[in-house]
């Protein structure tokens, strides 16, 4: 079993930037890939960055350059680092763990006004 705790989020006006972080605890060896995921009021929740056991990333078209994500494995922590925030950006922001099973946290809120 793998316990993910999202962290982070907030309020900032467009441009600012937030810092989101993803705890993870209990069989992390299982773990292959860490992502960060995001669903907005009424949407369906999409794919915003992923880094794999070896530090490969991929990003949403979206991110443009803006968000980055990294992994401090002696802290099982995965970050997203989000610059230049857009009211777009807004909605709850969920850490995903992919392994021998799928798991997830319970979603941070990310609000950008303008």
């Amino acid at each position: 079993q793998v316990q993910l705790v999202e962290s982070g989020g907030g309020s900032v006006q467009a441009g600012g930037s937030l810092r989101l972080s993803c705890a993870a605890s209990g069989s992390i060896f299982s773990i292959n890939i860490m992502g960060w995921y995001r669903q907005a009021p009424g949407k369906q929740r999409e794919m915003v960055a992923q880094i794999t056991s070896t530090g490969r990333t991929d990003y949403a078209l979206f991110v443009k350059g803006r968000f980055t994500i990294s992994r401090d494995n002696g802290k099982n922590t995965v970050y997203l680092q989000m610059n230049s925030l857009t009211p777009e950006d807004t909605g709850v922001y969920y850490c995903r763990g992919v392994g021998f099973y799928d798991y997830w946290g319970q979603g941070t809120q990310v609000t950008v006004s303008s």
